[in-house]
């Protein structure tokens, strides 16, 4: 039985391609092999999720699978599950995006290149474009297998590791669709694009995230206090609701020491400031009322302003915690700056009373007319800005 279950899972499958030759065309016929992601372990995973790879299951924005592989060919056995919001995929070829797509419900093969010089070893890196959707328990990639005509070489470690933590901004909602686009679909949501990858590519460095849109530090754009981030941070997908995701493990504590990043960068404060301007917030089981709250002059009630910032110093010292000797950068502007008087008090205040001189504040470029993209959120332009100040304010932190 032992044995048994040390011995890789090979399935061999055809492939026929009509390639050019001197006497015309001629069929090149290539034997497929297809092993489960579990006995490849070149392959590099992507992305806060369990030890289990059979299947693999990706939670996150950005979360995936990385390889290096000889042969022609490469398809990706996916099982895809969701009732409201489908997960999108893109993925890349030797750093080059090469494809997106929808995915719907279902066990399939999805090809990722076809006919490449067979010789030459291919970087593919895969990603999930759609952040963890807290309104779709059921939302999720499993990856249970690769099929190929070659062989996987390890994938080298990079020098430098970046989590991102955020809300919509990170989770790069808006970086598809046309400007007057409204629809909160999955279609408007991309990991390629947003200033995450673009500062981790431009650094040279691994990179995760940990974002939902619409959330904030210590309540969510419509004043819902069980939408706020740091409440979901120790564990691997809490957030997401039922019990399929407690089933696969998403309520487990996350283990930290597997990956501790060089790099902490918090992009939040967008959706508490938002709060103040929206109705309040009934909590359906037990009747409860919550609302940040202006003041009859239009000024922000110190009271909430108050509580605010104490979820700012709290969320510091929970990443503090977590990351013992990573620097923390807290980025705010992408949206606007009205509420960066606060924000910054608050990281001072940590500073400060902690003594934590490893962490930073750092004001991105705003949104544009020129730079805004669906559903008036950045745009790839204001992404594209906010990573080159983001990549120089780390370059300079870093030795």
């Amino acid at each position: 039985m032992k044995n048994r279950n040390r011995t890789p899972y090979l399935r061999a499958f055809f492939s026929c391609t009509r390639v050019p030759g001197a006497a015309g065309y001629k069929e090149d016929i290539r034997v497929l092999t297809e092993t489960r992601i579990k006995d490849i372990p070149e392959l590099k995973v992507h992305g806060r999720t369990t030890d289990c790879r059979e299947p693999l299951t990706l939670f996150w924005t950005a979360s995936g699978f990385e390889c290096n592989v000889t042969g022609s060919e490469l398809w990706v056995e996916l099982e895809v599950t969701y009732e409201t919001y489908e997960p999108w995929f893109s993925y890349t070829v030797n750093g080059d995006w090469v494809g997106r797509q929808m995915l719907q419900k279902g066990r399939y093969w999805v090809p990722l290149f076809r006919g490449m010089s067979p010789q030459n070893v291919k970087n593919v890196h895969f990603y999930k474009d759609l952040q963890a959707m807290s309104g779709d328990g059921h939302s999720y990639i499993h990856v249970h297998a690769l099929r190929h005509d070659g062989s996987f070489v390890p994938v080298a470690e990079k020098k430098l590791k970046i989590e991102f933590i955020g809300d919509s901004i990170t989770s790069g909602e808006g970086l598809f669709g046309a400007k007057q686009e409204w629809d909160w679909i999955p279609m408007f949501f991309s990991a390629i694009k947003s200033y995450a990858y673009q500062t981790a590519k431009a650094l040279d460095a691994e990179y995760r995230v940990f974002s939902q849109s619409g959330w904030g530090v210590y309540n969510t754009w419509d004043n819902n206090t069980q939408g706020a981030i740091p409440k979901y941070y120790r564990e691997i997908c809490s957030l997401m609701p039922g019990e399929e995701c407690r089933r696969l493990g998403g309520h487990a504590p996350h283990d930290f020491k597997s990956w501790q990043p060089d790099v902490v960068v918090v992009n939040l404060g967008t959706n508490d400031a938002a709060s103040f301007d929206q109705p309040e917030w009934v909590d359906e089981r037990t009747g409860e009322l919550h609302k940040m709250r202006r003041n009859p002059d239009g000024s922000y009630c110190m009271e909430d302003v108050n509580a605010f910032e104490q979820a700012v110093k709290d969320f510091l010292k929970l990443i503090r915690s977590c990351n013992p000797n990573a620097d923390i950068v807290w980025c705010y502007g992408m949206l606007g700056i009205g509420f960066q008087l606060y924000l910054c008090e608050a990281i001072a205040a940590y500073i400060r009373e902690n003594k934590d001189y490893r962490v930073s504040y750092l004001q991105l470029p705003n949104t544009t007319e020129e730079s805004v993209g669906s559903r008036e959120h950045p745009g790839y332009l204001c992404h594209q800005q906010a990573a080159k100040v983001l990549t120089e304010h780390i370059q300079k932190m870093l030795p």
